[in-house]
């Protein structure tokens, strides 16, 4: 299925097109833009093949093709983000809908992950009601349930598809839940959990003083990262729920600030 409105995550992660576009994914988040042809030669594969693979994201609007290069079209743009260890991230979704109940209301902040535990929430929980400022988890959970999805007004951010600015804060004191999701883009000790942009980071900021606890989402790979923004909401984290591949010293960290760290 294409088109820039459903993003790239329907082969299973055995499929070798499916390892190698989450392998040009990564390469590209980590370089921005590479050749066609050192692409296939990192990825042992032909340039044909390669070219091919292209031409999928291209289709789903997650990279741009351009005079033998290849460019990643946005750091923000959730298509790819879901795509990118997508196997990774539905488990991590997965163990995250355990906390949800039938007939529960909850906040579902922008990311990757949450908008595939929205997606999961869909096919296993009912009479949800969802409050998000994340315009794109509306859209993909459209008509896969019976939830009444409340959108926090904002500022409409469009490669991310969020929600942001002021009125976010506005709209969200109208409400009081027990759990808020949130996404992450990076974690150090010294200023804990971070966004990479501003208004975003407020956004979570915001819907967290509405929330009795605060659950984070994330690969592992974002603790060897770190945003320039801080979200100082630390003390209101209660749960991380990321992958495997968390390294001990994280885990003493989180643990030490009385965050419980669940591994899938």
């Amino acid at each position: 299925m294409k088109g820039k409105g459903r993003p790239l995550v329907y082969r299973r992660q055995g499929n070798p097109m499916a390892k190698r576009t989450n392998q040009i994914l990564e390469l590209l988040t980590n370089e921005n833009k590479m050749e066609v042809s050192l692409l296939a030669e990192k990825l042992g594969v032909s340039q044909v093949t390669v070219r091919k693979d292209l031409d999928e994201l291209e289709s789903q609007g997650v990279v741009v093709r351009e005079h033998g290069f290849a460019v990643l079209k946005s750091t923000d743009d959730i298509s790819g983000r879901i795509a990118y260890h997508y196997e990774s991230k539905k488990k991590i979704a997965a163990k995250a809908a355990e906390l949800v109940n039938d007939g529960d209301t909850l906040m579902i902040e922008s990311g990757s992950c949450c908008a595939l535990l929205a997606d999961t929430l869909a096919a296993t929980k009912k009479d949800l009601t969802i409050i998000t400022n994340s315009t794109f988890i509306a859209g993909y959970i459209r008509g896969k349930s019976n939830f009444q999805v409340i959108l926090l007004g904002g500022i409409y951010q469009q490669d991310a598809q969020v929600l942001v600015g002021p009125m976010v804060r506005q709209c969200a004191e109208n409400f009081c839940v027990d759990l808020l999701f949130i996404g992450i883009d990076g974690y150090s000790l010294k200023t804990g959990f971070t966004n990479r942009d501003q208004m975003r980071a407020q956004a979570v900021k915001d819907m967290a003083r509405q929330a009795e606890k605060v659950v984070v989402l994330t690969e592992s790979e974002k603790f060897h990262k770190h945003g320039v923004v801080p979200l100082n909401i630390n003390q209101q984290i209660k749960l991380i729920i990321t992958d495997q591949k968390i390294d001990d010293a994280a885990v003493s960290e989180l643990i030490g600030q009385k965050i419980q760290v669940i591994s899938v």
